[in-house]
């Protein structure tokens, strides 16, 4: 016997697709979502897997693409400009449903999508773009942390950038 469960989109791959699309949607808008943090994997220089937790700040469902934001410095986009693969996971414990996301990164470093996402950007959130360490520098002491001082809030931007995945395959899974 088959088991089926009460919601329609288990039994009903369209229904599915739908759901999982709107779940992404909703993490990009709900920071309370359990969709709104993803991990992203990416190839290392040395072809070994990279793996980190990025923020998902838009999900378009007609492209299918889903946008992050990162530091221009950060190792992440060396390894997509080398390799655009990238394979992200989403999990929400309480739905018990997970997302796992073979992309193509398109990295926005001067263009209009990264001036609209800079622009949407808030004050607190920009202070991370003026950290002087680069990101995944070696930090012997926390407290020699230093942020460049100014207050131009156009301060930061040049380290700036937005990265868009599109998505070529979507696996759901009820877990």
């Amino acid at each position: 016997m088959v088991e089926t469960y009460s919601e329609p989109f288990y039994n009903d791959l369209d229904a599915t697709r739908i759901h999982a699309l709107a779940l992404l949607v909703r993490g990009a808008k709900d920071r309370r979502s359990a969709l709104h943090t993803l991990n992203l994997a990416t190839i290392g220089g040395d072809g070994a897997p990279r793996i980190r937790t990025v923020v998902n700040r838009g999900f378009d469902q007609q492209t299918r693409s889903l946008r992050f934001h990162t530091d221009a410095r950060a190792p992440k986009l060396a390894e997509l400009r080398a390799d655009s693969r990238a394979s992200a996971h989403l999990y929400d414990a309480r739905a018990k449903i997970q997302l796992r996301l073979e992309t193509r990164a398109t990295i926005h470093a001067d263009d209009g999508l990264r001036e609209e996402a800079w622009a949407a950007t808030r004050d607190f959130s920009r202070i991370c773009y003026r950290v002087v360490p680069t990101p995944a520098d070696v930090v012997s002491d926390p407290a020699s942390i230093a942020f460049t001082a100014g207050d131009d809030p156009q301060e930061g931007a040049e380290n700036f950038v937005a990265v868009t995945l599109k998505i070529e395959v979507m696996e759901w899974l009820y877990l």
